[in-house]
């Protein structure tokens, strides 16, 4: 049985920390998984960005709400739902994912959790498991399953190389330059193409 792990931020949705990034007029949180393949120094950085502010999970809640899926995701998901299991495997968090999920028809997400004081401050996070994407990955190849893996980010190279056929989708110009085996699509439309080769 197949089953397709997809990221979400970049691939479905805009990336979560630019929107608030521009909507909170600080440069310093456009940083991204494109730019910084260390999550955790990733996220001790933004997290100091924010208590240096004095923002935390209600704001940025505000700018999730205004968030659309980029133009064609939805279609895209439903389409491939309706041929294959569909699994969105994310670094971001359940306080994040609710109304992006419910704007995209509600797809199965596994994503981490924020650690929140009752002010609103965020003040840690917690990963599901170790390399959250390649060990979920595993252990549905596990069980059984064959995975496709597509998305955009360091984070998603080894959920990538782990599965039977795995794609890079509006990735940055350096990770494609340094994964050529990779095939890379821009439009919605050839990345279903392609996952559905080789179903």
């Amino acid at each position: 049985m197949n089953i397709v792990c997809l990221d979400l931020e970049g691939v479905l949705v805009p990336e979560i920390w630019i929107a608030f990034s521009e909507a909170s007029g600080i440069p310093e949180l456009r940083l991204t998984t494109r730019d910084e393949p260390d999550y955790d120094k990733l996220m001790k950085y933004r997290l100091r960005i924010l208590r240096e502010h004095g923002l935390g999970l209600n704001e940025i809640r505000e700018v999730i709400g205004k968030i659309d899926p980029m133009d064609g995701a939805k279609e895209f998901l439903d389409e491939l739902r309706e041929v294959t299991q569909v699994l969105i495997l994310s670094d971001t968090f359940e306080q994040f994912a609710g109304p992006l999920m419910k704007k995209l028809g509600r797809p199965t997400i596994f994503c981490n959790s924020l650690e929140v004081a009752e002010s609103g401050e965020v003040t840690g996070y917690r990963l599901r498991t170790a390399k959250t994407k390649l060990s979920t990955v595993r252990a549905l190849q596990s069980v059984g399953f064959e995975t496709i893996a597509a998305g955009d980010s360091f984070n998603d190279l080894e959920m990538i190389k782990a599965s039977r056929a795995g794609f890079l989708f509006r990735s940055t110009e350096q990770i494609k330059k340094d994964h050529p085996e990779l095939p890379a699509f821009e439009e919605y439309g050839d990345l279903l193409s392609a996952i559905k080769e080789v179903l």
